[in-house]
Parts: structure tokens; C-alpha cells; sequence
């Protein structure tokens, strides 16, 4: 419980480097969504750890996507994504590089 507010605070400063997983999940059949969240995703290439995709059924599919940036970066790469038509729902889980942790 200590921890999370340590992280929280993190989250504060919004140039503090954090750590962040954007969870999304999408219906990839609306026209060009696929070729948009890939872009958004490769304006902040810099800052992408690692993206999974996985196909829920036939229309639905689910990223999760794990970002190490400054908090502000971070929420503004989630808001872009959370914009996008077709995007059912998307979540921010936020964590920390864990270096004012220790």
C-alpha cells in the first residue's frame, strides 16, 4: 500500500520517467483502426517496450502494451488510443521503473 503511493506520487510529476501498460480491446474490423493504432504506436517507438496482440474471436481483438516514458507521455499515448473509433475499451495501469522504490 506504501508502494502505490510512492507510485502515485511518481505519477504526479509529470516528467518523471514511469512505467505504464496500455490494456486495449478493439473491434479490428472498423475501417483503417488496425493501420491507426500501429501508427500511434509507432510515433512513440522510442518509448514502447513491448506490444502483445491477441484475437479475442472473430472481431475482437486485445493489445496490451508496455511503455516506459515520462507519466505525461505515457496518458497522452492512452488518450490518443482511447480516442479511436472502434476501441471498445481501453485501460492505463500505472507502475513505476521501480528506482525510488528501493
Amino acid at each position: 500500500m506504501i508502494r502505490d503511493h510512492l507510485v502515485a506520487h511518481e505519477w504526479q510529476n509529470a516528467q518523471q520517467e514511469t512505467l505504464g501498460t496500455v490494456t486495449l480491446v478493439y473491434n479490428h474490423h472498423i475501417r483503417q483502426l488496425s493501420e491507426k493504432l500501429v501508427e500511434l504506436q509507432h510515433h512513440y517507438y522510442h518509448s514502447i517496450l513491448a506490444a502483445t496482440h491477441v484475437h479475442l474471436d472473430h472481431n475482437l481483438c486485445a493489445e496490451v502494451i508496455l511503455i516506459r516514458a515520462p507519466a505525461m507521455q505515457i496518458q497522452q499515448l492512452a488518450d490518443h488510443l482511447r480516442q479511436q473509433k472502434g476501441v471498445l475499451h481501453a485501460t492505463l495501469s500505472i507502475s513505476s521503473t521501480g528506482v525510488h522504490l528501493a
